[in-house]
């Protein structure tokens, strides 16, 4: 469409323009466009005049049923409905083609809880690599967890006193209360920093000893409880959608790297001040930041520079590298990536951080340094009471689904704030529903016994419903390019409501329209269908 019109301001004007279509009102067309409002600076033309001849040569093409022009100059344009139905077959395009990612899909720390930011984290961050490899990307999902450092030495502060020298008493521990035993660990660990100036001390001690891990019972006992950590790390992550990961990346690897980077590329791209090495990320939209301490010692700069280099090793052929992360830490990402790209020329364009809002449930917002969060554990309990209560059954995958469409229907960067019970309804904007909308479609389907057979043609009664079937691959489109998922719910949202009008009008299954209709019906579900999987939520066939 966008080839036609521009080939008619060839034609007409001898003019190459780029075109560019949006979806009006429906009771306007199924496109618009303000290519005439373009024109009329370098034609010295009016609009609206311009627009009357563009639109004129447009009603000669057979795709069209209708082209009409409106106010100051814009294009409406109705397709015929053979036209809409053969939009039903395009597939989505894939503009990145062949492009190498690399996207971290879940960066929860060790010895500590795992909280309700990082199940936001890492759907969203999973949802983009959905959406990278739906463009043809060739997608690598890899995680980063912070295994040395403060957070290490309040837990380790706290669980070496628990068990006072004697690591059976570790061994003691059920397998379902160690996540439990971890988190108790942390909060003590971190309350005490706060408290104390003493223990504040000893926790500088313990947390310096998590790099070397020279101590034969602190390090016995930190690869007890790191291992500990993962497993409840991917338990968690298995429950939210499978989250896969094909490298595990983690900051104890990245030191010796970040730290001989930087001082490489000093003074050229760092500065050094009393024993310290700076970054002047002011001039680059952050702030001035310090990389390696004065005491010599890599600061979250360096290990983020070091990772950076680690991916780079491992995926030479990268175009882009991608992390997510909360919107307090998007100044220093800017500062992070700007000393990369300088110090790493190649990379220059190819670093993004995404800066997601902040999580909160209708009570407020989440507790932070504290360590009492909001755990994922208990989220799931809730998720699973409320769908109970609502009369569902709590599988994971309608759990899982619940909660991701809680976070993926909000545009990035904006908070995410929501009551668990609505978040389960089967009547609102929830994942909920567009899984019970799919296992309708499914139940519609399995009650003809007509075949299922594309539409050769439309009724009235169908071209709302069709046609807003037929945005489905511009949504998709769109969601890509800018890389957020929210495209694509309110597009679910809506497709399903359109569906719902449609079917309480017209019946399907014993009509004499049954066959026409359980064609539009399959498309429908498998729309559902794809849309869901690119969420990561799984479509059921009952539910």
């Amino acid at each position: 469409m966008e080839q036609i019109i521009s080939q008619v301001v060839k034609q007409l004007f001898d003019q190459d323009i780029s075109v560019q279509l949006t979806r009006p009102d429906p009771k306007f067309g199924d496109f618009a466009t303000n290519v005439a409002l373009q024109l009329a600076k370098p034609l010295g033309k009016n609009p609206r005049e311009i627009a009357e001849m563009i639109a004129e040569n447009l009603r000669k093409e057979e795709e069209f049923s209708e082209v009409s022009v409106a106010g100051p100059g814009f294009i409406n344009v109705k397709l015929s409905d053979q036209s809409v139905l053969n939009s039903l077959k395009k597939e989505p395009t894939t503009k990145r083609a062949g492009q190498t990612v690399v996207i971290e899909t879940n960066c929860p720390n060790p010895f500590k809880a795992m909280h309700i930011g990082h199940a936001l984290n890492a759907i969203l961050a999973d949802t983009m690599a959905n959406l990278l490899a739906v463009d043809g990307a060739i997608v690598h999902r890899v995680s980063y967890h912070g295994d040395v450092g403060t957070h290490v030495g309040k837990s380790m502060w706290a669980i070496l006193r628990e068990i006072d020298g004697d690591v059976n008493k570790l061994n003691e521990i059920p397998a379902d209360k160690r996540n439990e035993f971890m988190s108790r660990m942390y909060v003590e660990g971190a309350r005490a920093a706060k408290e104390s100036l003493e223990a504040k001390a000893e926790i500088d001690e313990l947390a310096k000893q998590s790099f070397v891990l020279d101590d034969p019972l602190y390090k016995q006992v930190y690869e007890i409880c790191k291992s500990w950590s993962f497993d409840e790390i991917d338990s968690n992550v298995g429950r939210l959608g499978n989250v896969p990961i094909e490298r595990r990346y983690v900051e104890s690897e990245t030191e010796e790297l970040g730290k001989s980077l930087i001082k490489e590329k000093t003074p050229e791209v760092f500065t050094k001040s009393d024993g310290a090495y700076v970054f002047k990320g002011s001039k680059y939209g952050a702030f001035d930041n310090v990389f390696i301490g004065s005491h010599g010692n890599g600061l979250y700069g360096a290990h983020d520079m070091g990772l950076i280099q680690l991916k780079y090793k491992d995926y030479p052929n990268l175009d882009l590298s991608i992390t997510v992360n909360g919107e307090e830490q998007a100044a220093y990402f800017r500062g992070v990536i700007a000393a990369s790209e300088l110090s790493i020329p190649a990379l220059k364009g190819k670093l993004f951080n995404y800066a997601t809002g902040l999580v909160k449930l209708t009570t407020g917002k989440m507790s932070s340094r504290t360590g009492e969060v909001v755990t994922i554990g208990w989220l799931f309990d809730e998720f699973k009471k409320a769908i109970e209560n609502a009369g569902g059954e709590p599988t994971d995958d309608v759990i899982a689904g619940a909660l991701r469409y809680q976070f993926l229907k909000v545009k990035i960067g904006g908070d995410v704030i929501f009551d668990i019970n609505d978040a389960v309804s089967l009547t609102g904007n929830t994942g909920s529903y567009l899984q019970y909308a799919h296992a309708r479609a499914r139940g519609i389907l399995a009650k003809s016994d007509k075949e299922i057979a594309f539409p050769t043609g439309l009724f009235d009664e169908d071209k709302m419903l069709v046609r807003k079937l037929s945005e489905y691959v511009d949504v998709v489109d769109r969601a890509k390019e800018s890389l957020e998922p929210h495209h694509v719910c309110t597009y679910l949202f809506e497709l399903a409501q359109e569906f719902n009008r449609y079917y309480e009008k017209n019946q399907v299954i014993g009509s004499d329209k049954e066959a026409h209709r359980v064609g539009i019906v399959a498309i429908y579900a498998d729309i559902l269908k794809a849309g869901l999987a690119i969420l990561g939520i799984v479509a059921p066939n009952k539910i």
